[in-house]
């Protein structure tokens, strides 16, 4: 029997499903979300149904319509700039800052996601990689030490790890994420901020090259 700690509401158990298979591209932008066809795919009721899209909306990977559907929400070429504006200033700090205040046991777990990452991507699951991928940079934010860096992160969480997604080339983005783990545990912050503006300046190329290749744009 489950206990107490274990027991996970419907309503997020449906919302982590939704929110992994928006993320991970299994559920396309502009994708209608039925209340009813959901709650059916998914054996539960309508109510935790409507309660996991709500939750998606605030978290800006769903967009409402009238009564009982939504869409998966399709970003524009202005939300992506916008994204990356504001992640190239958080990571940027964040980077910084784990450098300055890492642990032992922070350490640890960034070095599990990276092994982690790492092995997703010898195996040429982009899903695994992409999501461990996310994961290491949500560890770097802990290991930043910094309240309200974390709280910022916390709001646009589901939005960055949809950019951080939006790639195919899975050996480059593990191999950076090697050096900026190798950079942080010896505290060097000189090289940790060349490496995370690297970081962010591939990461930026490669999503734009992902959506022209997705839309077919010259």
């Amino acid at each position: 029997m489950a206990t107490a700690e274990e027991f996970t509401p419907e309503s997020e158990r449906v919302m982590n499903t939704l929110r992994d298979e928006i993320i991970d591209g299994t559920r396309a932008p502009g994708s209608k979300l039925v209340e009813r066809e959901i709650a059916a795919e998914l054996g539960v009721s309508r109510l935790p149904v409507r309660d996991a899209l709500r939750s998606l909306v605030s978290e800006g990977l769903v967009t409402p319509r009238p009564r009982t559907w939504a869409v998966v929400r399709e970003f524009s070429q202005s939300d992506v700039s916008d994204l990356n504006e504001v992640r190239s200033a958080l990571e940027t700090l964040a980077f910084r800052l784990a450098a300055e205040r890492r642990t032992r046991a922070g350490l640890a777990k960034l070095r599990a996601d990276l092994d982690e990452q790492q092995a997703a991507s010898a195996k040429g699951d982009g899903g695994a990689a992409r999501r461990k991928a996310a994961d290491f940079h949500q560890t770097v934010t802990e290991l930043a030490d910094n309240a309200l860096l974390s709280e910022l992160d916390g709001i646009l969480q589901s939005r960055l790890r949809w950019l951080l997604g939006q790639h195919d080339d899975l050996d480059v983005f593990a191999h950076e994420h090697e050096e900026l783990y190798l950079a942080i545990e010896a505290r060097d912050v000189q090289r940790v901020d060349e490496l995370a503006a690297q970081h962010l300046a591939t990461s930026r190329a490669k999503i734009a090259a992902h959506r022209r290749d997705a839309t077919g744009a010259e």
